[in-house]
């Protein structure tokens, strides 16, 4: 949630800030706002809206600054508005802060502070944080940095907070617990970003801060302290990231960007851990827990979103190659619920940032019970990344749209080279069916291109066609069952039209209600060993006069003449279909979000991390 940016050093901190804050919109866009530190004191601006309307208010007002601290906020406490918006001022005016995260006590907090005549001006948890902190400085006529210390200690809840007070000049003082926080080091000067695409033009030598982290930030110093007040040496790290990968490149959005680059980064995801010519997979994270593998009673797969619908891929790839039971669970749920979790169990947590809140929480609780952590993010040094016993990245690179294209598909990927590790370790496997399944699995990106290359301007008429569609029904069976959900996600999430995701074979259990002449159902019909199945099913709709849409495979006459629009991907093993299936669906949901005129880079209510509950 929320994207926070801060600088301090010798140039002129609002234009670093602004850029940053664009940089990191794809968090959220409820609001925006900067406080700088200036001669006169401590200066805020926010407003309202997208950042573009932040500089729009601000307009010729003076912003000399050589350190200051922007904020764009998802809304957790207070509807977005421009009192709700970040930065808050203390109650002296003296102190600036932002906020990620949410403070569950809050509530308690804030009668403490309304009892001592406190006056809030905003809804947000993240005010009385501010005031609270200010309140133990007064009281305790101590620095900033302790009454932060102290004020931490008390507060529950997951936060990154970056503060600047006007008796601490050219200074931020930031704390982590449960949201990502980036310092960039730059040749005196630093800068700070909830990742690293605000400090990418400036610098590739970052810090990541752990949890229960606080930064005292100057230009010329990093001190690095725990609660505790114990000095923590910085462990730096470079960057591996192009500023050009996060540029759109002449495309019109990102989302579009990024469905196109999906050849490369399944490439990239497959390169240097699959050698078809070798015929071997080398994953060294599996490696590190083999002997926990060989012995797990069951593989548990948590994640949130997109990622939990390729957990549902691999749950079928795993079971079908490994013949060991898969449980895929929402994250969310699994924190709550109080599973059984022993030492022969092993977890595998997908996230793209690494930092899901649900995710990383039940992570937690499942590492105290014994479990083996495997985490599948694409984000280095990331929260889920650290706390795994092991793990592989996924090499889709930064992915700036909201609605996550190829960050899905290069889960996927990786999640196939698991699979096959795994089957081989095993033994569950033979060398002639390995060795097809790497050749299938090796093929993927040029067919991947072959989608993109041949089936973009009909999917954009189908899109043209359907449009105005109130609901869509998405239909798959096995392997592809997940896809359809995935899919309908897509539309739901870019378009606004209500979709839904059923196992095809479902669909007389209820959804067939919903069938007439004005329902769009898109089934996902690649040849596979279910494909008599769904022809009975797509007829069961084409009887009852449903608009008939199917992702087919190439020389399929049968269902193309059953069908109202068809989508066609390259042949391939019903194993790898959900990579090849996706690509159209994430078009198809793209173009029609397009043809309705909304904004597909960041749809309303939604953003791109989600680090609070």
């Amino acid at each position: 949630m929320c994207g926070i940016v801060g600088y301090t050093g010798g140039k002129q901190a609002y234009p670093i800030l602004i850029d940053g804050l664009k940089k990191l919109e794809y968090r959220g866009y409820d609001s925006a706002g900067v406080a700088l530190l200036q001669d006169r004191g401590v200066t805020v601006f926010k407003k309202e809206g997208k950042v573009a309307k932040l500089e729009a208010h601000v307009g010729v007002s003076d912003v000399a600054s050589h350190t200051g601290i922007g904020h764009t906020r998802w809304a957790t406490h207070g509807e977005p508005c421009d009192r709700n918006a970040h930065p808050h001022l203390s109650r002296s005016g003296r102190i600036a802060m932002i906020h990620n995260g949410i403070i569950e006590n809050y509530a308690q907090l804030k009668t403490e502070l309304l009892k001592e005549g406190y006056v809030f001006h905003s809804d947000t948890d993240s005010e009385v944080l501010l005031n609270f902190i200010e309140d133990i400085q007064i009281k305790n006529e101590c620095s900033l940095e302790e009454a932060i210390r102290i004020a931490l200690k008390r507060v529950t809840g997951a936060y990154v907070i970056l503060l600047i007070d006007q008796a601490y000049p050219d200074t931020i003082i930031a704390a982590r617990k449960g949201s990502p926080l980036v310092i960039g080091i730059g040749q005196n000067e630093h800068f700070l970003g909830s990742d690293a695409s605000p400090m990418l033009a400036y610098t590739k030598e970052v810090v990541y801060i752990n949890d229960y982290e606080l930064a005292i930030v100057k230009p010329d110093e990093l001190i690095l302290k725990n609660l505790g007040n114990e000095i923590i040496t910085p462990y730096v790290q470079k960057l591996d990231m192009e500023l050009a990968a996060i540029e759109k490149n002449g495309y019109d959005h990102f989302m579009l960007k990024e469905i196109f680059e999906q050849p490369q980064t399944i490439f990239d995801s497959l390169r240097g851990r699959m050698d078809a010519q070798k015929n071997q997979i080398t994953l060294s994270g599996i490696d590190a827990i083999a002997d926990k593998i060989m012995a797990a009673r069951r593989i548990i797969i948590v994640a949130c979103g997109t990622s939990w619908h390729s957990a549902l891929v691999a749950e079928y790839v795993i079971e079908e190659l490994c013949r060991i039971n898969v449980e895929v669970e929402y994250a969310s749920e699994f924190r709550y619920r109080n599973p059984i979790i022993s030492s022969e169990d092993v977890i595998i947590a997908i996230s793209q940032s690494g930092e899901t809140a649900d995710t990383l929480v039940a992570l937690e609780n499942a590492k105290e019970q014994g479990a083996t952590i495997y985490g599948l993010v694409n984000v280095v040094g990331s929260s889920i990344a650290r706390i795994s016993n092991a793990g592989s990245y996924t090499h889709a690179g930064p992915e700036i749209g909201v609605a996550s294209t190829k960050a899905y598909t290069a889960q996927l990927a990786v999640l196939q080279l698991i699979a096959l590790k795994i089957a081989k370790l095993k033994g569950t496997i033979d060398d002639q069916k390995f060795t097809y399944f790497i050749q299938q699995l090796d093929a993927v990106p040029e067919k991947v291109q072959w989608i993109l290359d041949n089936q973009v301007e009909e999917i954009q008429r189908i899109a043209k066609k359907y449009s105005d569609a109130n609901d869509v029904l998405y239909l798959g069976r096995g392997y592809n069952f997940p896809t359809a959900l995935e899919g309908a996600l897509k539309l739901k999430e870019i378009s606004y039209i209500h979709a839904e995701g059923y196992p095809a074979a479902e669909m007389k259990h209820g959804p067939i209600a919903l069938v007439d002449e004005t329902l769009p159902v898109i089934f996902v019909a690649t040849k596979d060993s279910y494909h008599e199945k769904i022809v009975s099913n797509i007829q069961e709709i084409k009887a009852r006069k449903g608009k008939i849409i199917a992702i087919v495979s190439e020389g399929d006459n049968r269902v193309e003449e059953l069908a109202d629009d068809i989508m066609v991907v390259p042949n391939c093993d019903e194993i790898i279909a959900p990579l090849l299936a996706a690509i159209p669906l994430q078009l198809l949901a793209y173009y029609i979000g397009v043809e309705r005129g909304l904004d597909v880079d960041q749809p309303r209510n939604l953003a791109k991390s989600v680090t609070v509950e």
